[in-house]
């Protein structure tokens, strides 16, 4: 209470008062402290009605949500996520006072003095589902527990709109109490961090090359009967066995290395660097966070870097930029912009509508690649977890984790991206796992958890079996 300041810390609140005749003593009062003060009956002492967020079902959803902090003169500011990117929107405004001063700063008594009132900070409407975000927590949860990963996302897009359903991530933090944890953790992961994406991005690849008529499903490999030499490496597939005269579909099944070198070469380099820029490989996907970075395209390629980029390797992506990409194979080949915001409410609704990024590959070329994603899934290593009664497509990715100039052999990054149903998608979803311990393969650890987080999105969707 104020008459337990002490004599100094009196004296210098009236010294400022004395100078400027206008002075803050606190911030941040609670209702009930204010009462206590209002009590003393203090004269010339005056309240200003503030504005704060609160989160009171704070989880998993911390990092798409972000925090209030306060910027370098003690004013509330958002800082990453939604926050960070709507912290003009969200912000209320309390009343401002104008007056004139002098040039030392000082306050004219009979200059113009105005009072300009407050406004209530807008409201954000979200894509995101309620229902399906606490779904994807509990499960992803469950996921890293039972494979050991050390971290995991999950992110699922409706790949018509580009709207952001669920975004999850771990390990997290509290956004009400962000000052008691490590500021590494306050990035979203799906938007913040690149990863080498190591086999899901082989359908990029290919859809390009099917797009640009240089492989059909009828022709055949003729480099894929064993290790493919190039300058003094060799191209190896992940299990060393080899399938000679292989189909675009035994490569995109069986994730044969080799077989993707082939199927560039086709292609060509510099179609590929194109195609895979379409995909916005290299830009920012636009999505509303304020942390959202782009890993860049090397400047230099040599034949090596084209051929390993076809299989993911030596190429770095975001979360949310490989599951925008595949995301354009669900959605007749149109890339759409991922937003998590579905419009801004204040004195009246403005929405934010769907934005197109553009045509990547043909409707046609789009059916085609999901045929192919589909017999991953019914044919590969991972079928045994897959939905029954669904036709689903899909991908794993198991990439090595470079550590100080070379890849680490167990650590992995484990993923699996696709969609559901196949041919008319409800939703596309990523699936991602960091140095899961249980075993180093996506197709036993990140395919898995995305087939039962599937399995419930469809049963949520009310989606019967046979579409």
């Amino acid at each position: 209470a104020l008459t337990e300041l002490s004599a100094s810390t009196k004296a210098t609140m009236l010294d400022r008062l004395s100078k400027s005749g206008y002075s803050v003593l606190a911030r941040t009062l609670s209702v009930s402290e204010k009462a206590q003060i209002e009590t003393l009956g203090i004269k010339g002492l005056s309240f200003d009605q503030t504005f704060i967020r609160e989160y009171p079902e704070a989880s998993m959803s911390a990092q798409v949500t972000g925090f209030v902090g306060r910027d370098d003169v003690g004013k509330p500011l958002g800082y990453f996520g939604l926050e960070g990117y709507y912290d003009r929107e969200l912000s209320g405004r309390s009343r401002i006072e104008k007056q004139e001063k002098d040039a030392g700063g000082n306050p004219l008594l009979i200059g113009d003095f105005q009072l300009m009132r407050g406004r209530s900070g807008r409201t954000l409407k979200l894509h995101l589902q309620r229902g399906t975000q606490y779904l994807v927590q509990e499960e992803l949860k469950k996921g890293i527990e039972r494979y050991g990963a050390s971290a995991g996302e999950v992110i699922i897009m409706d790949p018509k709109t580009g709207g952001i359903l669920a975004m999850t991530s771990w390990p997290t933090y509290d956004p009400a109490k962000f000052h008691l944890y490590d500021t590494s953790l306050y990035k979203n992961p799906a938007v913040a961090n690149s990863y080498e994406p190591g086999s899901t991005f082989k359908v990029l690849v290919m859809a390009a090359a099917f797009n640009e008529g240089v492989v059909s499903e009828e022709d055949t490999c003729d480099i894929c009967a064993d290790a493919y030499p190039i300058g003094k490496y060799h191209i190896k597939t992940w299990n060393n066995e080899y399938k000679a005269d292989a189909s675009p579909e035994d490569i995109i099944v069986h994730s044969d290395n080799v077989g993707m070198v082939w199927a560039q070469q086709k292609l060509g380099g510099e179609k590929m660097l194109e195609y895979l820029k379409k995909f916005g490989i290299g830009q920012k996907t636009g999505i509303d966070m304020q942390e959202e970075v782009t890993p860049s395209l090397r400047t230099k390629w040599g034949d090596i870097d084209y051929a390993t980029s076809s299989f993911g390797q030596g190429i770095a992506v975001t979360s949310i930029q490989m599951l925008s990409a595949v995301g354009a194979l669900a959605n007749g080949g149109v890339l759409m912009e991922p937003h998590l915001v579905s419009s801004v409410i204040g004195e009246s609704e403005v929405p934010v509508p769907p934005k197109s990024r553009g045509q990547v590959i043909s409707p046609e070329t789009a059916t085609r690649i999901t045929t192919l994603m589909v017999k991953a899934v019914e044919e590969g290593e991972a079928k045994w977890a897959a939905p029954k009664g669904y036709v689903v497509a899909g991908k794993t990715g198991t990439a090595q984790i470079a550590v100080e100039g070379h890849y680490d052999a167990e650590k992995t990054i484990a993923s699996f991206v696709g969609f559901a149903p196949a041919y008319n998608p409800r939703f596309v979803m990523l699936v991602k796992l960091s140095e899961p311990q249980s075993s180093q393969w996506a197709s036993e650890t990140a395919a898995p958890l995305w087939f039962g987080i599937a399995k419930k999105l469809l049963l949520h969707y009310n989606i019967p079996p046979g579409d």
